[in-house]
């Protein structure tokens, strides 16, 4: 979302990379970098690049202030969270390294363009799993789908009311100018997210680390 540290105190973006550092650092631990499977770092890593892509296909509006797709949602069903974090993270330092934001506002963009999503998708993954029936329309409408169009939602609130609370922008600017435009986002970013994922537990089942044929295809 190209957030500066200049927009926010001190005291906030220090914690926010500290967080941030924290639990970029716990997801790296987490993984299992010598045993993960070739078919699953290809995808990793083309989501990464691809999610790269959708970034540079934004509008700034204003400081801190930009549009773009997030396609978080779609890499933590394709990698699991942590790897979908990491991926985010070096998406990010990309970004800054293309001219984009600055590393000391890293750590906020990264706690809302990496943390809410993943987290978000990988929660409602684990319900539906427990409480509905495992099957392939679940997880395609309401864990791709549903999962891109509510990630856009809490990442777009999230900044506005974080922009706000810190005194950046006025609110009603805030509620006119800005919340609008990630709500009308989310349908896109649940448009691609559904679309792609559709076509990867069709054709590629084997690069998604949360479709398992077992579980939601045999016997049904």
């Amino acid at each position: 979302m190209n957030l500066t540290a200049g927009l926010f105190p001190a005291w906030l973006w220090i914690s926010a990379c500290v967080m941030a550092a924290l639990l970029l650092a716990r997801s790296i631990y987490k993984t299992n970098w010598l045993t993960v499977p070739q078919s699953e770092l290809t995808c990793w890593f083309g989501g990464t690049v691809v999610m790269l892509v959708l970034w540079q296909m934004k509008a700034n509006i204003q400081p801190g202030l930009a549009f773009h797709l997030l396609g978080a949602a779609g890499l933590t069903l394709v990698a699991g969270p942590d790897r979908a974090r990491i991926g985010v993270a070096v998406a990010l330092v990309a970004d800054i390294l293309d001219g984009h934001g600055d590393w000391t506002g890293i750590g906020v963009s990264w706690l809302l363009t990496a943390g809410i999503p993943t987290t978000l998708t990988w929660r409602l993954l684990q319900l539906a799993q427990k409480r509905l029936p495992h099957n392939y329309f679940v997880y395609i409408f309401l864990n791709s789908f549903a999962a891109g169009a509510l990630s856009m939602w809490l990442v777009g609130i999230s900044t506005c009311a974080l922009l706000w609370a810190t005194g950046v922008y006025a609110p009603d600017f805030l509620l006119e100018e800005q919340l609008p435009y990630y709500l009308l986002f989310g349908f896109p970013e649940a448009f691609t997210t559904g679309m792609v994922m559709t076509m990867l537990v069709i054709y590629a089942p084997q690069w998604v680390v949360t479709f398992d044929d077992q579980l939601y295809l045999r016997n049904k």
